[in-house]
């Protein structure tokens, strides 16, 4: 009769604890795009290093392979093309005006903060003096800092989404429960889904003039504007993949609810949205991504004090270093859409369930 050392099974015990854990992690490394991590964490813990490594080439090394030759190709043939601004600019010209963008920023942050302890300093000495009725919010006219910009259109793109969900999500429904509404709808849908912002723009500029008559309110003009542009042009991915998932409940289900005799709101909330979650999280996803599009051909119409903004602003202000800050803005757009998929992206993971969760 042998014996096993307790040894060796508490050191596979602890091996596989550590697998489970690496496997379990490997579910959020996708959702936020760092898959890579799950086969360096697996070589380093001794899980066949080889098959470890072909993953990791695959995953990291060749993602990182295809940038830098990207970078390269772009430094070479940059300075080959001339326009009115000069030649294209290299990725070293681009990261030093990334850099000065990012000193100009700090460098208005600390003016903000200076005119408003000068004001608050004024308010005090007038309340001291027994002068309360001359205390005034004097608010900062400055220049809105590069990064100021970026939160502009993040907010912007966010209440157009939001208002674009609570419109499309209710109407899917609507549609993918019942078949007249869905012929009412789809109409609509395939006459407006096509119709670029540019044409949106200028309707929806006189609509909220002729509505909001001054800029004293809640929100400005220009951000109505630009917001409710993104609403027309993107709730219509998420209310097709609604009624898509809507109408492809499993009939099983929906037998079942007869049977059991739910009331309306009792089947969309128990069994509808669970069974369509997948699909409507799908046409949200390609909705944010469509309003993210969408903004910054509104702003720099609707003059919005944001990314679009921005670029129309270097573009009409044609300096020398006017080109490479428009391409670091197109960059940034990029990066801030690929991380607001992945946003959206981890809330899917969230709120719906997959073979392997």
């Amino acid at each position: 009769m042998t014996t096993v050392d307790p040894d060796t099974l508490s050191s596979d015990a602890r091996r596989a604890r550590l697998f489970t854990r690496i496997n379990k992690l490997d579910a959020w490394f996708q959702v936020f795009g760092l898959a890579w991590i799950t086969p360096v964490l697996k070589a380093a813990a001794g899980d066949n290093p080889r098959a470890q490594m072909k993953e990791i080439w695959r995953l990291l090394a060749v993602p990182l392979i295809a940038i830098g030759a990207f970078l390269l190709l772009w430094g070479s043939l940059a300075p080959k093309v001339q326009t009115s601004l000069g030649a294209i600019p290299g990725p070293a010209a681009v990261w030093a005006e990334a850099v000065n963008l990012h000193q100009d920023a700090q460098a208005k942050a600390v003016k903000e903060r200076a005119h408003y302890e000068k004001v608050e300093a004024r308010n005090q000495r007038f309340i001291d003096r027994g002068q309360p009725e001359r205390v005034k919010d004097i608010p900062y006219t400055g220049a809105p800092s590069y990064y100021q910009q970026i939160w502009t259109s993040i907010q912007t793109v966010f209440f157009g989404f939001l208002i674009a969900s609570a419109v499309a999500i209710p109407l899917g429904i609507l549609a993918g429960l019942s078949p007249v509404a869905n012929s009412a709808i789809n109409p609509l849908v395939q006459i407006f889904k096509p119709v670029s912002p540019l044409a949106w723009l200028p309707i929806v500029t006189m609509i909220v003039s002729a509505l909001y008559a001054s800029n004293d309110g809640l929100f400005a003009k220009s951000f109505l504007v630009s917001a409710i542009t993104v609403t027309l042009c993107s709730l219509w991915p998420t209310l097709i993949n609604t009624a898509l998932g809507v109408a492809s409940i499993d009939k099983d289900l929906v037998n079942v609810s007869k049977v059991l005799k739910m009331n309306t709101y009792t089947k969309i909330t128990k069994l509808v949205l669970p069974s369509a979650l997948p699909l409507i999280f799908t046409g949200l996803r390609l909705s944010l991504g469509v309003g993210w599009m969408v903004l910054i051909a509104a702003e720099m119409l609707a003059q919005n004090p944001g990314l679009g903004k921005f670029v129309w602003d270097e573009f009409q202000n044609g300096s020398s270093q006017s080109l490479a800050k428009i391409i670091v803005a197109v960059l940034t757009i990029g990066i801030i859409g690929f991380l607001l998929d992945r946003v959206m992206f981890a809330l899917q993971s969230l709120f719906t369930f997959t073979n392997n969760r």
